[in-house]
């Protein structure tokens, strides 16, 4: 299972930069508890992004520095790699196609793959995005350091990630076991119906109608367009920069580049209802039994009772996540640059969390 979290830690020694532009309305928000939150700065991180969004107010944070060689600090409109908040976009393209009657949800997904998938495979599309098809993935250490640094630059074909003959992990529904495979075969799904790449149907059905002009689905280009901060591994005392990869591996899965302002925009029309008819929103926020997440979204609860629907990813040198309160009055989108792959979520998450959204 791919580690969640909700914001990292930032650079030890390095200077902290707070916005102080929160209008008259935000007293809602706990302006000191924003800015404690990112302090003290822990050394696993190089740099951290925060926006927080809402009739509650407005807030803008950073923290550490964009680039550790020149000590510039973290753009304000920094892209970075998303991670498997691409879940949440793939998720919303699957469920558009629902609503055009392109995909039926509960139909099995080998209705769309036949060639691909087992003959007596009963899983279905819902299954797909909600974690519970039992689809098995090749065993990639793709967050291992060594691993990563050898194969950053490999391509990788959609659908090889996929142990497509094997036996389920478990009867799908039974229970929900977090990972990409299945939003890999969503990936699939989505180009079998349409024809066309699976990134066109989140172009035209989410990042045209929203004017998300800095948010990209790189393929196999490693570049990080415009400005950003780099990602690090910390490799015996000394910065290896990790900007540069080839997202092929992650595809549907994770493969995205977006900024703090796009990714609340997105989120903002996700649940105010812009991109889905109720029916499928209805659908994208529904848990299954003993589970966290619905299509795409996980849903966390305030101690007050309210809910928070969100997403968190990371990529070697990223780790993100943006959430809302289900009536949007709280919004958080974050980014921080990790140095150390596949580590524990710093402390600091929490506090992120509980600042920007209780």
């Amino acid at each position: 299972m791919q580690r969640r979290t909700l914001l990292g830690a930032a650079f030890a020694g390095t200077a902290l930069a707070l916005t102080g532009r929160v209008p008259a309305y935000a007293q809602g928000l706990n302006e000191t508890a924003l800015a404690a939150a990112l302090e003290p700065l822990d050394p696993a991180v190089s740099g951290a992004l925060v926006r927080v969004e809402g009739s509650a107010g407005r807030w803008r944070g950073r923290a550490g520095v964009g680039d550790v060689r020149s000590g510039s600090p973290v753009p304000w409109d920094a892209r970075f790699r998303i991670g498997s908040m691409t879940k949440a976009f793939t998720a919303t393209a699957v469920l558009q196609l629902v609503a055009a009657g392109l995909i039926e949800l509960d139909a099995p997904v080998r209705r769309y793959l036949p060639e691909r998938l087992p003959e007596g495979y009963p899983g279905t599309v819902r299954q797909l995005l909600d974690y519970t098809s039992g689809l098995r993935a090749r065993e990639i250490p793709h967050k291992e350091r060594d691993w990563f640094l050898e194969h950053r630059f490999d391509t990788f074909e959609p659908g090889s990630q996929v142990l497509w003959t094997e036996e389920p992990l478990f009867t799908p529904g039974e229970k929900q076991v977090y990972g990409n495979v299945s939003y890999i075969v969503a990936g699939l799904v989505i180009e079998r119906v349409t024809g066309r790449p699976y990134a066109d149907a989140i172009r035209r059905g989410i990042l045209r109608p929203l004017g998300l002009r800095h948010t990209y689905l790189p393929g196999t280009h490693t570049a990080i367009p415009g400005p950003h901060a780099h990602g690090y591994e910390l490799v015996d005392g000394e910065y290896v920069d990790v900007t540069r990869a080839n997202p092929s591996l992650q595809w549907a899965a994770a493969e995205m580049i977006s900024t703090t302002a796009d990714l609340d925009r997105f989120l903002t029309a996700l649940l105010g209802g812009r991109l889905l008819a109720p029916r499928e929103l209805q659908a994208m926020l529904t848990v299954p039994k003993g589970g966290v997440y619905g299509c795409g979204l996980s849903r966390l609860q305030l101690p007050d009772g309210r809910e928070v629907w969100g997403k968190s990813g990371d990529r070697p040198g990223y780790n993100n996540g943006m959430g809302a309160t289900r009536d949007l009055s709280r919004r958080l989108v974050y980014s921080v640059n990790t140095l150390q792959m596949g580590g524990d979520t710093p402390a600091i998450a929490g506090k992120i969390m509980t600042a920007a959204l209780s």
